[in-house]
């Protein structure tokens, strides 16, 4: 019987990894067939098109122009893109859209090709070597559809009867039209092609489009391949001050990455402390001009996460802080901001929120904490971590207080209410603030 029993226990142990297994499998699988499905169509293209549009010798020509100018600009911002790569999260756009695009516009496709896999191959070699981000598969993939991309725009140039930039000079509005729909083209098939790679590892698709300034710098690096495309057609060696600009604008992506990075928990990818607060203090500042106007502060603390640490290691500690930090965030609405405050500590600012519902998004919280398990690997096995609940207090304003320190005070008394009550319950402290 005891036997029995252990094997039972055994076999549900094993369940968990041996899914976690079978899951990591298929993707693995879905992604190589992706990978050589990509790949094969990329090089059926480029022999087909390099037969029906063979290229001349001027093509040659703008061919190095293009090269030299873009490993120019990748070796002039080299730290800077190094420093992008670390800082970055998805989606993440370089800048070699100004030389592709530019590419599509003035030389036959097979040689965009030949483009594209040479600035790929030198950023792979200088910029983004040693940098675990970037695996040789990676760069190979993303050049791959890039090519797909840029094919895709040369079709719809095709379709207008624009051979390159050079007659769409000459065609009028047929030639604009051209120029722009091809823009548009490889605006939407860059993101449409690297959908598939990245679900199947299971990112959500709203991570992978990005937000507007995402999408505002990839398309001001098609503008700069126009212009770039535009030079090369009139005066070719014009198309060198398209790199300050461009070095700026690289330069300037930077700045508003590291400026994200300084108010991101690095652990979770929640506001830290101190992006929390410059959000809070805007809130309150809206709240003040406005009259009637109300907003809620939720504290929530992991019970008994010491244990957590001390029994299964800091490593799944951690993996129980982003589990958490996830379901926070899909208890709450999505202008709501979540934010870690350091170790088992997390605050969360409810805008425009009355009392009774504050409580009871905190009580969602709190319900949604208590049902989580996560997984972790100990290094041999899949082991579940269970049992999780949290305390949480509430304070709104202003009956909790006027300042964010107010009501963040207000919120930590009943949150310590709450763990001296029993813990994995919701106490209000605005009543008693």
């Amino acid at each position: 019987m005891g036997n029995g029993s252990a094997a039972g226990q055994s076999r549900r142990r094993l369940a968990p990894f041996r899914l976690r297994e079978w899951t990591l499998w298929r993707q693995r699988r879905s992604l190589i067939a992706y990978c050589f499905l990509v790949e094969s169509v990329a090089v059926a293209a480029t022999v087909t098109t390099s037969v029906t549009t063979p290229p001349a010798r001027h093509d040659f020509v703008l061919l190095g122009l293009l090269l030299a100018l873009g490993v120019a600009q990748a070796e002039l911002g080299r730290k800077v893109e190094r420093m992008r790569r670390r800082v970055h999260g998805p989606p993440y756009i370089n800048m070699t859209s100004v030389w592709t695009f530019a590419g599509v516009l003035v030389l036959p496709p097979a040689l965009v090709a030949v483009l594209v896999a040479a600035l790929y191959a030198h950023l792979a070699g200088r910029s983004w070597y040693r940098l675990r981000q970037v695996p040789p598969f990676r760069t190979i993939l993303n050049a791959t559809l890039v090519v797909l991309t840029c094919y895709s725009a040369a079709f719809v140039l095709t379709r207008f009867r624009v051979d390159d930039m050079g007659t769409a000079m000459t065609s009028g509005g047929r030639g604009v039209t051209a120029v722009a729909l091809a823009a548009v083209t490889y605006f939407v098939v860059a993101a449409v092609t690297i959908v598939p790679a990245l679900t199947i590892t299971t990112r959500s698709v709203k991570a992978l489009f990005g937000g507007l300034g995402d999408n505002l710098l990839e398309a001001a690096t098609l503008c700069l391949g126009m212009l770039t495309a535009l030079a090369l057609a009139t005066l070719p060696a014009l198309a060198v001050a398209i790199l300050p600009p461009l070095l700026v604008l690289h330069r300037a992506v930077l700045i508003k990455q590291l400026e994200i990075a300084a108010t991101t928990d690095e652990k979770t990818g929640l506001f830290n402390t101190t992006g929390w607060h410059l959000l809070a203090s805007r809130e309150l500042a809206r709240a003040q001009r406005a009259t009637r106007s109300t907003f809620g502060v939720l504290m929530i603390d992991l019970d008994h996460f010491k244990l957590i640490n001390d029994e299964h290691g800091h490593l799944a500690g951690d993996e129980v802080l982003r589990a958490v930090a996830a379901a926070i965030k899909s208890a709450v609405r999505d202008y709501d901001s979540v934010g870690r405050f350091g170790g088992e500590e997390f605050v969360v600012l409810l805008p425009d929120i009355g009392p009774a519902a504050a409580l009871a998004v905190a009580e969602r919280i709190r319900s949604a904490i208590e049902v989580l398990t996560v997984e972790y690997s100990d290094g041999h096995d899949v082991r579940v971590i269970g049992g999780l609940s949290a305390s949480i207090g509430v304070a709104t304003y202003p009956d909790g207080g006027t300042a964010v320190d107010r009501l963040l005070q207000a919120a930590d008394r009943a949150l310590y209410r709450a763990k001296d009550a029993g813990r994995n319950q919701v106490v209000d402290g605005t009543a008693t603030a």
